[in-house]
């Protein structure tokens, strides 16, 4: 494995701190007091205000005219098809440079399975392409993928949402929970039990169906606020007796479960690549107030502690970086899922990034926990990603499991 860093992906990365830098910043300095006062950001209901929707729209369509949006999305759906490898240095380059930022993250580049040009839609038919990917290459319309239920998070075979055959439609029934842009998605990715013996057994019987959002009978009840917000960007879908006309299904019939497992761990490695690059952020503003401020008339730099806090940091940092890179390598030329590498990465990246920020607010003090620094948002977030993507123990699981069943390779 060669771990320099391809030109090509150096260029990209260059080329996308360009844009960000003359695009984007400027952007947020003249919407500052919309986009970083919560109050304004988010209206009562929780939702994101209609302003702060509009600037988001404007920068995906930016980002797609400069090649940005779609350079990871299938080349048979527009995009540039570039690999994991590329993927993960990019997000971390974005999060290390560009932390806690409003119109950045995940907006000049969407997630790779939930938005954008997500291989999922590689299963729509010719006229569903058609009519509904150039809005989704150009950033002017959005997606959410239709998946996690109030009782079917971890164990997503669970799912009780049902979709029955009438003639030439599917009537859907159920209700989604957690579902990513939900409140602001313009078409849903949407799963559905169509075989109920083959889901009892595990071998099938989910399906995905492709629903514009406005359809009636699929509506988003509410907006989920998280962790130190007044909104959010996860809603809750009720799906009251939606038709769908049988060419929106996406895929195979009954086999929408190996679609949604694909897309899913896409994102759980770009997800380790904005873990490693908020790490690195951390790390440094740590470093940097080390050197400065003083205690007992000296820099508290000096002091053993702080240098091993510091230490600590920085070894969790080195081993999470290599583990995602190690694992984008052998996705990038085996092609195929490494499933227990994934998990071990992204349960790794995920608990390191909490470690580490742990570590970066204790040794500013007290301004580690003020909002000025953004180590404390930075810290929410990062306690936010030990969930969504499968649990930590969920994770250890599946490692568990391969081990168990005689994966031992480690190469």
């Amino acid at each position: 494995m060669n771990f320099n860093i391809p030109d090509e992906t150096l260029e990209i990365i260059n080329g996308l701190k360009r844009f960000i830098d003359k695009k984007v910043i400027p952007l947020e300095e003249e919407n500052a007091g919309l986009l970083y006062n919560e109050r304004n950001y988010y209206l009562e209901n929780g939702r994101r205000h209609p302003k702060v929707e509009e600037l988001r729209k404007e920068v995906r369509k930016a980002s797609a005219e400069a090649g940005f949006y779609t350079m990871f999305g299938d080349k048979e759906l527009g995009g540039e098809e570039l690999g994991p490898i590329t993927a993960l240095l990019v997000q971390e380059a974005i999060s290390k440079n560009y932390p806690n930022r409003k119109l950045i993250d995940p907006v000049v580049i969407p997630s790779p399975f939930t938005n954008g040009l997500t291989p999922v839609l590689r299963g729509l038919k010719q006229e569903l392409k058609d009519m509904h990917l150039d809005g989704i290459r150009t950033g002017e319309k959005t997606l959410c993928f239709g998946l996690t239920e109030p009782d079917a998070g971890s164990d997503v075979w669970g799912i009780k949402t049902k979709a029955v055959k009438e003639g030439n439609e599917w009537v859907i029934n159920g209700t989604k929970q957690w579902i990513t842009n939900a409140p602001y998605a313009d078409y849903c990715m949407l799963f559905a039990v169509t075989n109920p013996e083959l889901q009892a057994s595990r071998k099938g019987g989910i399906t995905c169906f492709f629903v514009e959002t406005k359809s009636e009978g699929f509506n988003v009840d509410s907006v989920i606020p998280v962790m130190g917000e007044l909104g959010g960007d996860a809603g809750i879908i009720s799906i009251n007796n939606l038709r769908v006309p049988e060419e929106n299904i996406i895929g195979e019939l009954d086999n929408g479960f190996t679609k949604a497992i694909h897309g899913i761990n896409n994102g759980r490695l770009g997800m380790s690549g904005k873990c490693i690059g908020l790490s690195q952020w951390a790390l440094k503003q740590a470093v940097e107030y080390a050197n400065i401020r003083k205690t007992f008339g000296k820099k508290i730099a000096e002091h053993q502690t702080i240098q091993n806090m510091i230490a600590e940091c920085a070894m969790d940092i080195y081993a999470a970086r290599n583990m995602a890179l190690h694992c984008a390598w052998k996705i990038e030329n085996t092609k195929k899922q490494p499933a227990k590498e994934i998990s071990m990465v992204k349960a790794f990246s995920t608990e390191m990034l909490g470690r580490v920020y742990d570590k970066a607010i204790q040794i500013h003090g007290g301004m580690g926990v003020s909002n000025e620094l953004k180590l404390e948002a930075g810290y929410r977030f990062a306690r936010i990603l030990r969930i969504p993507d499968g649990t930590s123990e969920i994770h250890r699981r599946t490692i568990a499991k391969s081990l168990l069943n005689g994966d031992l390779n480690f190469n």
